[in-house]
């Protein structure tokens, strides 16, 4: 009996990959480069499972070129803005993610960026490489206080209130805004209070991201609500980056609307080199590495991969995106 074909967008964590070896023929994208989009469509075809990474787009011609043995899509990620899910349940192919495996992991860069925006732990760094350090000054590299501020939460899923509860630490007063409010329970163990979204922005000093991309939440960050933070204020974006206008960023951290902005994923993403947000030194980009450790990225791995398994078995994803393709 021929063993199913399954094609992983690219190299993946070995603990993935040994399960998906034992059971298919495994074809690997070999590049540290995601494929164009014409290899993508070349690579897939034939294929009976695919396991996909955010920079591999899923869509009605995608699904037509892998053909109709095609029996399930596995997204190494927790979000699936890449995927066409309702062209995937219109064919009875069940799509599947890896949600909650970077929850904590997520929340630890947001803090991270937090720590290092605000304290300016970069531009400090470089301060020091430039040979411009020579002598303690009362006046060098001034930024805010983070304990006992306010930190506004945009989104309060998990990662969101993952994020409340390393701010009890720092005695923060923590503000949330998010599509549903949490519990009263959840609220008062976070010490997290549920405000309107414009209030939120006006009355925080630090604001984070936490929601997934939608056409509601595109450019939610827009001119106008960069108008609405404190002049003080600094954005934490570990999210996605679509859900803040690029342009409009740009145009508040140059003119001072706020303080600054530390941002884990960008539109476009990647960002060139040259982008004027790489050259604002109030502006900290790093390239989209909020699940980048050893743990999480191999957990990532295995659930990627036992949807993959379940797939081509014709179980139950463990995590499906559309469960109603089981109706």
């Amino acid at each position: 009996m021929t063993a199913p074909r399954v094609f992983v967008g690219r190299h993946i964590p070995e603990d993935g990959l040994a399960m998906l070896r034992a059971v298919a023929h495994v074809d690997v994208w070999p590049g540290e480069l995601p494929p164009t989009r014409a290899e993508l469509l070349r690579a897939v075809a034939g294929c009976n499972a695919v396991l996909t990474l955010l920079t591999d787009r899923v869509d009605d011609e995608l699904l037509d070129a892998a053909g109709p043995q095609l029996r399930v899509v596995s997204n190494y990620a927790v979000g699936f803005d890449n995927v066409d899910v309702p062209a995937c349940t219109r064919r009875g192919i069940p799509v599947g993610n890896t949600p909650g495996v970077l929850t904590e992991t997520t929340a630890d860069l947001a803090w991270a960026l937090l720590m290092a925006s605000a304290r300016r732990v970069v531009e400090g760094a470089d301060y020091v490489r430039a040979g411009l350090w020579r002598t303690w000054g009362p006046l060098t590299l001034l930024g805010p206080d983070v304990h006992g501020a306010t930190l506004g939460i945009v989104g309060f899923g998990r990662i969101g209130q993952s994020v409340a509860r390393r701010a009890a630490g720092f005695g923060m007063t923590v503000l949330y805004s998010s599509r549903s409010r949490a519990s009263a329970e959840v609220e008062a163990a976070l010490g997290a209070v549920f405000v309107p979204f414009e209030e939120l922005l006006a009355r925080s000093d630090f604001v984070s991201l936490h929601v997934s991309l939608s056409a509601e939440t595109r450019h939610l960050i827009d001119a106008a609500a960069l108008a609405r933070m404190r002049p003080s204020a600094i954005l934490i974006n570990t999210a996605r980056g679509p859900v803040v206008d690029t342009d409009a960023l740009v145009d508040a951290l140059r003119s001072g609307v706020i303080a600054g902005a530390a941002l884990d994923v960008t539109d476009p993403e990647p960002l060139p080199a040259s982008h004027p947000l790489v050259a604002l030194p109030n502006c900290l980009v790093v390239p989209h590495i909020a699940s980048a450790t050893r743990a999480t990225r191999a957990r990532m791995a295995t659930m990627a991969a036992a949807n993959v398994v379940a797939g081509l078995r014709g179980d139950r994803l463990p995590t499906p995106v559309n469960p109603e393709v089981y109706g």
